[in-house]
């Protein structure tokens, strides 16, 4: 009998929402209106090897914040969209100048402004913590929350997907 192909393994773009995804999901606003945020380191390393293995990367965010962009600065990530009200219209902006197919692109995100893009990608997925309405449009859910390796824990997935060895 014929096993059916991961859909993990035909992967050339995964996609994260960052707030509740690369965060925990709170804004730490100061009295000057000064943002913080934090991130996993780990969660950084599993992009690095994302894009190490010729995978694309690329975050929309439908909030705008400077933490990211100097994150995602550090981490090398070229396709970062914040202030995204249509994150559908973004996503199929990105493949297309990609040339990349729906099924082939991974989303991860944790609520609902994320269910749209969602529902056309080959893997979609959730994080531990993500909205109860989301779960059931989910291929997979990590196990970690948000901002608390979630990311790593997908990385991990889809890099052993490629491999062969998940």
């Amino acid at each position: 009998m014929a096993v059916a192909p991961d859909p993990a393994a035909a992967i050339r773009l995964v996609i994260f929402d960052v707030d509740g995804v690369f965060t925990n999901g709170l804004l730490y606003l100061s009295d000057d209106g000064s943002e913080t945020k934090t991130f996993s380191v780990k969660d950084g390393h599993g992009v690095k090897q994302l894009m190490r293995a010729g995978i694309e990367v690329a975050i929309i965010s439908g909030r705008r914040s400077a933490a990211v962009d100097r994150r995602m600065e550090e981490l090398g990530v070229r396709h970062v969209f914040q202030g995204i009200g249509d994150k559908l219209a973004v996503f199929r902006d990105l493949i297309g100048r990609l040339g990349i197919e729906p099924g082939e692109v991974a989303y991860l995100g944790d609520d609902l402004p994320d269910l749209d893009v969602m529902r056309v990608v080959g893997f979609p997925a959730a994080t531990g913590d993500a909205h109860p309405d989301l779960l059931p449009h989910a291929a997979w859910t990590s196990q970690r929350p948000g901002g608390h390796g979630a990311v790593r824990e997908f990385c991990d997935l889809l890099l052993a997907a490629r491999a062969g060895t998940a």
